[in-house]
C-alpha cells in the first residue's frame, strides 16, 4: 500500500523561470501545493530526496514546512527534462487521512501464460486501472496473474482480485489481458506463364476477358 514519506520543504516567495533555474543549479526542485479550497503555497524541496522518492513509487508524502507545520499531500504532477533523468517541477494536491480519491494505477503482470507455449500471443489493452480508494491505502500497482491465461482466452476488469477497500471505476467487461492467436501472412504463389508474364492466382475472370480485349 501507498507508503508515507515525510519531506521538508521550503516556502518560496519568488517565481518565475530565472527563479527556478536557480533553486535546480541548487539542487533544489520548484513546486506547489493546492488544493481543499485552501491557498496554492510555492515550495521547493530537495531534489535527491524528491526524485528518490517518486522513483521509488511514492505517492503519498507528508511535507514538513517549518518547524511542526505538516501537509499531507499527494504527489499528482511530475515534469521531467527531455531527458527523463531530473526532475523540474511537482504538483502537490493536499489531501486528508480520510479522505477517498480516484487515482491511476499501473496494472503489473504476474506469470508465464500457458497460451503463449501454444502459439499464441500476450496481449495487454489496459496498463493501468482508474481507482477509488482510502489515500492511505492507494496500492502501488494492480497485479494480475497470467499463470492459468490459455490461448484464446482473456481477463476482464470484473475478474480481477483487488486489494481490499479499492474499488475499480474502468467497464467490468474491458479486457486487461489476453491471448489471441500469432498472425500468419499467407502470400499468394505467383505462377509464371509461357510468356514470361507472371499469372495471379485467383484472378477475376472479368479481368482475364479485359485483358484480352486489350491485347487485339
Amino acid at each position: 500500500m501507498a507508503q508515507t514519506l515525510v519531506l521538508s520543504a521550503s516556502q518560496r516567495e519568488a517565481s518565475g523561470t530565472r527563479v527556478a533555474r536557480r533553486l535546480r543549479k541548487n539542487g533544489m526542485v520548484p513546486a506547489v501545493i493546492y488544493g481543499h479550497k485552501e491557498a496554492t503555497v510555492a515550495v521547493s524541496l530537495r531534489s535527491d530526496e524528491l526524485t528518490k522518492a517518486i522513483r521509488t513509487g511514492v505517492r503519498l508524502v507528508d511535507l514538513k514546512l517549518g518547524e511542526n507545520a505538516l501537509e499531507k499531500a499527494l504527489i499528482r504532477d511530475v515534469q521531467w527534462d527531455y531527458l527523463g533523468a531530473d526532475v523540474l517541477h511537482v504538483d502537490f494536491a493536499r489531501v486528508a487521512a480520510d479522505e477517498k480519491i480516484l487515482i491511476d494505477v499501473r496494472v503489473e503482470l504476474r506469470g508465464i501464460s500457458p497460451g503463449i507455449a501454444h502459439g499464441g500471443n500476450l496481449v495487454q489493452p489496459l496498463h493501468s486501472l482508474h481507482i477509488e480508494c482510502l489515500v492511505t491505502n492507494i496500492p502501488e500497482s494492480i497485479r494480475v496473474s497470467v499463470n492459468e491465461l490459455e490461448l484464446n482466452q482473456a481477463i476482464h476488469v470484473k475478474e480481477l482480485k483487488l486489494p481490499p477497500g479499492v474499488t475499480v471505476k474502468n467497464d467490468p467487461d474491458a479486457i486487461v489481458v489476453q491471448v489471441v492467436p500469432q498472425q500468419v501472412e499467407v502470400v499468394a504463389p505467383v505462377v509464371p506463364t509461357e510468356g514470361g508474364e507472371p499469372e495471379i492466382i485467383g484472378k477475376v475472370k472479368g479481368e482475364e476477358e479485359d485483358a484480352e480485349e486489350e491485347k487485339k
